[in-house]
């Protein structure tokens, strides 16, 4: 399948719209999203014959490149890799939960969007596809401390966000 044109297109077809959105959660704009996507999709089929059923499906295997491509693309793009972090101990702001009932997803992507690349990156990382701080940390280069400060840092600024849209509104 690694050179059989028609099935690569099968698959791109068949996974475009779950790994789109994916590479949206992670990127500033559409553009960077479809250059991420495109470049994961031809390390997906380059690598093809390396995917192993026994290991994972076929979904979790092109979402780990899909990932893993954003946080390249991220690097390269940002140069975050040389920022300096002062980690800041502070109590965890919580969003209310009515207040994200009234949101949409399109409402929350832009919120999301908003934020810092690489605080925006390891928000998404931990809180939407479930990675552990030890985990960030080891694919970003970052200490645990660091990724845990990203995501209280964002939830602070979509707290602020949200109150911000609920006096305007």
């Amino acid at each position: 399948m690694s050179n059989d044109r028609k099935a690569q297109e099968s698959l791109y077809k068949r996974y475009y719209q779950a790994m789109m959105t994916l590479c949206t959660r992670y990127t500033k704009d559409r553009n960077d999203a479809l250059e991420v996507l495109n470049d994961a999709f031809l390390k997906i089929f380059k690598r093809l014959e390396q995917y192993d059923a026994t290991k994972a499906s076929l979904y979790t295997w092109m979402k780990k490149i899909v990932i893993n491509t954003a946080i390249d693309f991220l690097r390269k793009v940002q140069a975050y890799h040389n920022m300096e972090v002062m980690l800041v101990e502070e109590e965890d702001p919580g969003v209310e939960n009515e207040a994200l009932q009234k949101l949409n997803g399109e409402e929350l992507l832009k919120m999301i969007r908003q934020l810092p690349a690489v605080t925006r990156l390891v928000f998404n990382m931990y809180v939407v596809d479930g990675f552990t701080h030890r985990e960030i940390g080891a694919l970003l280069g970052i200490s645990d401390g660091t990724s845990r400060w990203h995501v209280s840092e964002a939830r602070r600024r979509l707290k602020i966000i949200i109150h911000l849209m609920e006096m305007y509104s």
